[in-house]
């Protein structure tokens, strides 16, 4: 063997290696985004069997706003609807309706001292807001965890070894603009 085939050859082994080592990062990468979309889905799904027993409880209250639950009642279908569909953009739409109206419900429940005073209620309702927080970091933790993913496989030479095996831009996960703005408890309270 010659020496110019000798260099060849050892060029092409360690091109071959680092080809490997970055498939390997952007496979690792891809199952974060999976790993932290999971922990998402396991505290979406928990929420969604609390959200019928929080309904009930406020349906016993006969006074109770009835468009305020069947603002609820549809916001949860849509989230559920889109977390099985795994439609990430939908999924925020549907987040941002249905913390709006958890939003008023909760403000509605305040107008009711009996249901306030209801320990079931106020457990549902702690469980409920500790979920929603849980949710909420760790949508920030999936949304890092995409960005890193994007980030890798736009630039050179991932770029190369993304393309080649078709790794896909990962969308971020966006609550509706409505869900980042203060909310006016008059019209709440006037509702």
């Amino acid at each position: 063997m010659n020496v110019s085939s000798a260099i060849f050859l050892a060029i092409a082994i360690i091109t071959a290696l680092y080809g490997v080592i970055i498939f390997n990062g952007l496979v690792r990468l891809k199952h974060n985004v999976a790993r932290a979309w999971a922990n998402i889905d396991v505290l979406l799904k928990q929420r969604h069997d609390e959200l019928p027993k929080l309904v009930q409880v406020c349906r016993q209250y006969s006074q109770f706003e009835q468009a305020t639950l069947a603002r609820v009642v549809d916001a949860r279908a849509q989230v559920s609807s889109a977390r099985e569909r795994h439609d990430l953009p939908a999924l925020g739409v549907a987040e941002g309706a249905l913390r709006s109206g958890l939003g008023q419900l909760f403000a509605v429940a305040e107008a009711h001292p009996d249901l306030r005073a209801n320990e079931h209620f106020m457990q549902l309702q702690s469980r409920i807001t500790a979920l929603e927080n849980a949710i909420a970091d760790r949508r920030e933790g999936y949304n890092e965890a995409v960005n890193i993913f994007n980030v890798r496989i736009e630039q050179f030479p991932d770029l190369v070894v993304a393309r080649l095996f078709q790794f896909a831009v990962q969308p971020l996960l966006e609550f509706a603009a409505a869900e980042k703005t203060d909310v006016d408890l008059r019209t709440l309270f006037s509702a």
